[in-house]
């Protein structure tokens, strides 16, 4: 027996401290040899992850540790509590291995993974780059999710144990690049002719934008009563592995933060302390280059560069899928990269791939600094760490300073060219080696006019005139974004009008549910109210549109319509299609309400509701207001959307001219991600529909509040 239990230690040691990191990623937990080897891997840290987790009533963790380490291992605890299922189903797109677990459909992640080299990377960087505080901190955060699993062997149903602290950093490096839009010139890349030309120099580059978040700053200047306020609202699905989670996380060692993150984050992604805080929403400058590698036509492995041939990289690309429920099977594809970066070769051409983040493993350590700041330099210089690809920054803080950056690793590059074109491969100083310095970024500290409103807008509009930055002030070789959202427009027009800004009036701005009638779309919404009916029924819906008043109210008939209206328009625009013919469009929109709602003028509420798990409110709002919901139907028998993304979990914060904080907010659903017996699935849902937020728990949680409260560790089962 005893010969048994050294094979398994020794077995165990392997996995966790000297093996590769892909081996270490089987796992054997449903066998005597991997429940032994969980269990022993906890032991071998013996109390050195010690975290007390506080709920509220809400259910919402509130979590405490004596260091950073132990909050961390709180935090991973909680989230496997709350989510463990959306942890559990993540863990293999991070690590190329999702095609094993479910199918060919998840093969294409896998090669993305692969042929991005993000474990290759981890592998040679994680002990070099990452500092030990930060890798004693991802220690922990693993080891509270393994300790949860072993606790917990009813919830694992998947192979996937241990996590593993580089897990967390994949993560990362997949999710950052799909945020500022990667995968869209991927999938130029694989369609069947070149999609774009080659650049000669020089004109101006254009650049899309995604769709979700705001986060407004409004300061002393502008409020009524000499207070800082603060939207915190960034747009996500409302379930899945990007969706919100809220918590609490304090350390002895200073660290009060409360906010928003992700399960299987490490850090929070958008939050405030007690002095200040801080919202994120998606930018999507011109983060991606292609290069059409100029080939061998004698070996098609050597490309030319700066006249001299060099041969391609090759690698394998090994992707287990599993068939007919039960079967795996082992497919090779071959990858290869160049000195510009992956390598994809097509019928049309032979093209590298440079991206914003390559390489990158260190967005974490960014991400805990900014929790970690305790002044406006100190979140500016962790903003200047400059490990995170994209996403705008607003902040504010109790002196009174708003602040706003259009952050980016923006490469630097050779001016004149057609960087939003594709570029030729043979010439070495197109690889661009460094990033623009922050304050070479759009950014605007204290504006005169006393606020600051992002909400995926060019990055030179989010002010009023003369509080901008200008455009002519950087290189035009970046691709600034230059579309306007109508919530970017709605926001504006609110903020200018309103010299003297109270608390309920920021309020009333979160929850404005109005399309402008400056927003771009509302040309082609007036288009389909000028047209002649040919039909008594056209005759009423044409009317309908032309009385509507842009908002998107439960009670409104209007609203169907003319939302259907605006979304023809608004896919077409990201898609860089022409919208279909405004008749079209009318008669589209009235057989999709129709055929819903059996009218044309159904109240919204009734056509759009908020919920899950067949418990459904109506709610206001539609895509692209500031009250932002993106709805769909569900299922095919459902006679109304469901919304499955937009506002989620948001903060409003005020900083009172004597020193007070108030924060107000809200969830989409409730702290218990998966499971619908918890009282925390959905108690927050109804209030959400109904735009009532409460009060957080914050600075600290009183004991009257605390409903409960137990201590967790990686040697012993909470109490």
């Amino acid at each position: 027996m005893w010969l048994t239990f050294l094979v398994i230690n020794l077995r165990c040691v392997f996995m966790h401290q000297s093996a590769s990191i892909s081996e270490r990623l089987r796992s054997t937990t449903r066998t005597l040899a991997g429940t032994l080897c969980l269990a022993l891997l906890s032991a071998g840290h013996a109390l050195a992850f010690d975290a007390v987790i506080e709920r509220d009533s809400f259910g919402v963790p509130h979590i405490y540790g004596k260091t950073d380490a132990d909050m961390a291992f709180g935090l991973a605890y909680a989230q496997a509590e709350d989510g463990w299922e959306i942890l559990e189903e993540s863990l293999p797109y991070y690590r190329g291995q999702a095609a094993e677990f479910f199918g060919k459909d998840a093969a294409a992640t896998d090669y993305l993974v692969k042929w991005l080299g993000f474990w290759t990377v981890i592998e040679r960087d994680y002990d070099a780059l990452l500092k030990p505080e930060t890798k004693r901190y991802l220690d922990a955060f693993a080891a509270g999710f393994n300790t949860f699993a072993a606790a917990h062997p009813e919830r694992v149903t998947l192979d996937v144990l241990p996590v593993t602290p580089q897990d967390v950093i994949a993560a990362h490096m997949l999710r950052h690049p799909l945020f500022y839009g990667f995968e869209r010139s991927i999938s130029a890349l694989r369609a069947e002719t070149r999609q774009f030309e080659v650049s000669e120099p020089p004109l101006l580059p254009k650049t899309a934008i995604t769709l979700g978040s705001n986060a407004t700053a409004v300061a002393p200047s502008r409020t009524e009563n000499g207070s800082t306020l603060l939207m915190i609202n960034s747009h996500q699905p409302l379930t899945g592995p990007v969706s919100w989670y809220e918590a609490h996380l304090q350390s002895g060692e200073g660290l009060n933060v409360m906010g928003g993150l992700f399960i299987g984050a490490p850090a929070l992604g958008v939050g405030f302390s007690e002095h200040h805080g801080w919202g994120a929403t998606v930018n999507q400058p011109d983060l991606v280059d292609i290069f059409v590698l100029d080939m061998d036509p004698d070996d098609e492995n050597r490309y030319r560069l700066d006249g001299a041939w060099r041969d391609l990289e090759q690698i394998d690309i090994p992707i287990k899928v599993l068939l007919w429920g039960w079967l795996p099977w082992t497919v090779h594809e071959t990858g290869y990269r160049s000195v510009h970066g992956p390598v994809m070769k097509t019928d049309h051409g032979t093209y590298a791939v440079r991206y914003a983040g390559m390489d990158e493993i260190r967005q974490v350590e960014q991400w805990l600094a900014m929790s970690a700041a305790k002044s406006f330099d100190e979140w500016r210089a962790a903003i200047g760490m400059q490990h995170i690809a994209s996403f705008n920054f607003v902040y504010a803080n109790a002196d009174g300073v708003i602040h706003f950056i259009h952050n980016a690793m923006m490469p630097r590059r050779v001016p004149g060219w057609r960087w939003d074109q594709y570029l030729p491969g043979n010439r070495s100083e197109l690889i661009w080696e460094e990033y623009l310095a922050p304050e070479e970024l759009p950014r605007m500290t204290n504006p005169t006019s006393g606020f600051l409103h992002s909400a995926n807008q060019s990055p030179f509009q989010v002010s009023s005139e003369g509080s901008n930055p200008k455009a002519s002030d950087y290189p035009v070789e970046s691709g600034w974004p230059t579309r306007m959202t109508n919530r970017a427009v709605r926001g504006l027009e609110l903020l200018e009008a309103n010299k003297e800004i109270s608390a309920a009036h920021f309020n009333d701005m979160k929850h404005d549910n109005a399309y402008s009638p400056h927003y771009r779309g509302y040309r082609y919404l007036a288009s389909v109210a000028q047209l002649d009916p040919n039909t008594a029924e056209e005759a009423i819906a044409i009317q309908l549109i032309k009385d509507w008043d842009l908002r998107t109210d439960k009670a409104n008939r209007h609203a169907a319509l003319g939302v259907c209206i605006f979304l023809e328009e608004w896919h077409a625009e990201r898609a860089d299609k022409a919208p279909p013919a405004p008749r079209l469009a009318l008669n589209n929109c009235m057989d999709s309400v129709k055929g819903m709602a059996g009218r044309i003028d159904p109240e919204w509420g009734t056509l759009q509701k908020h919920g899950r798990n067949g418990r459904v409110w109506p709610v206001s709002g539609g895509p692209d207001t500031l009250r932002a919901m993106y709805a769909e139907r569900l299922e095919e028998e459902d006679a109304y959307l469901t919304v499955t993304a937009g506002d989620g979990l948001y903060y409003l914060i005020e900083w009172t001219r004597d020193g007070e904080q108030l924060v107000h907010g809200t969830h989409q659903y409730g702290s218990q991600m998966t499971d619908p017996s918890s009282p925390h699935y959905l108690d927050q849902a109804e209030a959400f529909s109904l735009e009532r937020t409460h009060q957080a728990h914050f600075p600290s949680l009183a004991e009257s509040e605390i409903v409960t409260r137990y201590e967790v560790t990686d040697a012993q089962q909470p109490h």
